[in-house]
């Protein structure tokens, strides 16, 4: 019963599991600032959710982001909690979750605010192509 408690929430759903595996969770500031300075001078688009864990909208999500991961798989995911990371939340003007904010190159390029899937995946796609 100690190992059931133990298991984080997001991978104690099986069917989540693999596809968020590539969801990069970044938990503390230094990791988001090695995170960002190895992916600032790259043209590759990140896309990074601010979410929290009470956050039912957020976890409405979950599903959707597992399948842009499938369907756009040279695109980076990063996951950041607001109540772990204030900072960089507050760096970003986060205010709502969630919160998606699109980069390249170290620049936010847009950005989409509440449980939107489907605009979402259109601004993925259209900052995808725009190579």
């Amino acid at each position: 019963m100690g190992i059931t408690n133990s298991i984080p929430q997001e991978t104690a759903n099986p069917t989540s599991k693999g596809s968020e595996s590539r969801i990069k969770e970044v938990r503390n500031k230094d990791d988001w600032k090695a995170y960002y300075n190895n992916h600032k001078d790259q043209d590759k688009l990140v896309v990074i959710d601010f979410t929290a864990t009470w956050c039912g909208p957020c976890r409405s999500m979950e599903p959707a982001l597992a399948e842009l991961c499938k369907l756009f798989t040279d695109v980076e995911f990063v996951k950041i909690d607001v109540d772990e990371l204030q900072d960089v939340a507050a760096e970003y003007g986060v205010q709502a979750m969630p919160t998606f904010l699109l980069m390249k190159k170290g620049s936010q390029v847009d950005r989409v605010v509440g449980a939107r899937k489907d605009e979402l995946k259109k601004k993925i796609e259209n900052h995808h192509r725009s190579k």
